[in-house]
């Protein structure tokens, strides 16, 4: 009695790794017959795969056009290609299809987009509540990010920022560009002044202006995330808008405002400032109020004074927009 139990449970072989460039099971078993025998012709290939002639030269013919055999020439028929320059040359073909194939999809996904907006123009923005799915829907817009990262980063703050600076991370990890344009006011917090600090060592490219008009996440100029409340009072409430002449608009907010803000960075080690002083440039760099500089560096308004006057002086700067100017040409910011 046959035991049909064992018989449906018998695993499924294994796909070849052939198949993955597009050589079946028949041709691969011919390739490896001209390889053991590359003297012989269809007739003595036949013999080795158990197939007819004819069956054997269309799988010759298909193994050509691969680029596994060299074409018939003076010195004889056909012969076949190492294998590891076919193989290899044959993925590298692959992969360009497979380019192409994806900036194809990028190409007929903004005519799906497009479609659906046109069928129904509610479906440009979504509107995501509560504090979870906020940070959810942050996660999956960093996930799909290809090229670049823009925000505007100012008060308040209503979540918690070491999730975001962890995803900040592995964007700038994955080659991302990550730009953010700060509000001053925001680095009055030691907190995000920190966090600014962090993201700038690990590449992001920060700059900063008095005032930004609104919080905003562009990732690579197709999706946008904004916030719809202002206060811990009007809970989490953001809209997410998709790519459309809104999500253009507001890349273009953005670019606007970042020709127009101050670089952020580190100033490099100069023996000619203290770390008091580098700390102090940093600072001013950031657009800061006296009294969040003095805060911030734990003296008094009379003695940050002081420190600025002395720090014009040594580089003959009349005012601070000048200190700043000359500071930076140093190296200082």
């Amino acid at each position: 009695m046959v035991n049909t139990a064992h018989d449906t449970a018998r695993p499924t072989p294994a796909a070849s790794p052939w198949s993955a460039v597009g050589v079946s099971a028949f041709d691969e078993l011919v390739y490896q017959a001209m390889l053991h025998q590359p003297d012989a012709d269809a007739a003595g290939w036949a013999l080795l795969t158990g197939a007819s002639p004819a069956r054997v030269r269309e799988s010759c013919d298909r193994l050509l056009a691969l680029g596994f055999l060299q074409p018939p020439d003076s010195m004889g028929g056909l012969r076949a290609v190492d294998p590891r320059v076919a193989i290899r040359a044959l993925i590298r073909r692959r992969e360009t299809e497979s380019e192409l194939l994806a900036a194809t999809a990028e190409e007929m996904a903004t005519a799906y987009e497009a479609g659906l907006l046109r069928e129904e123009p509610s479906r440009l923005v979504e509107v995501v509540s509560g504090e979870g799915a906020n940070a959810a829907r942050l996660e999956e817009l960093y996930a799909h990010a290809e090229h670049e990262v823009c925000v505007f980063d100012t008060p308040p703050y209503l979540a918690p920022r070491t999730p975001q600076l962890d995803l900040q991370a592995d964007l700038l990890s994955r080659g991302i560009v990550y730009r953010t344009v700060y509000a001053a006011t925001a680095l009055e917090d030691p907190d995000v002044l920190s966090h600014a600090w962090k993201m700038v060592e690990l590449g992001e490219e920060a700059r900063v202006l008095p005032s930004v008009p609104v919080k905003l996440l562009v990732v690579d100029g197709r999706r946008a995330m904004l916030p719809l409340t202002a206060t811990p009072a009007g809970g989490y409430c953001a809209a997410v808008v998709r790519h459309s002449a809104v999500t253009e608009a507001l890349q273009k907010l953005f670019d606007l405002a970042w020709q127009q803000a101050t670089p952020l960075g580190r100033p490099t080690e100069d023996a000619e400032l203290s770390e008091g002083e580098r700390a102090l440039t940093r600072l001013l760099a950031a657009g800061m109020k006296d009294e969040a500089v003095a805060r911030h560096l734990g003296v008094s308004l009379r003695t940050l004074r002081r420190r600025v006057s002395d720090l014009q002086e040594r580089l003959g700067a009349a005012s601070r927009f000048q200190l700043g100017a000359r500071a930076a040409q140093r190296g200082w910011l």
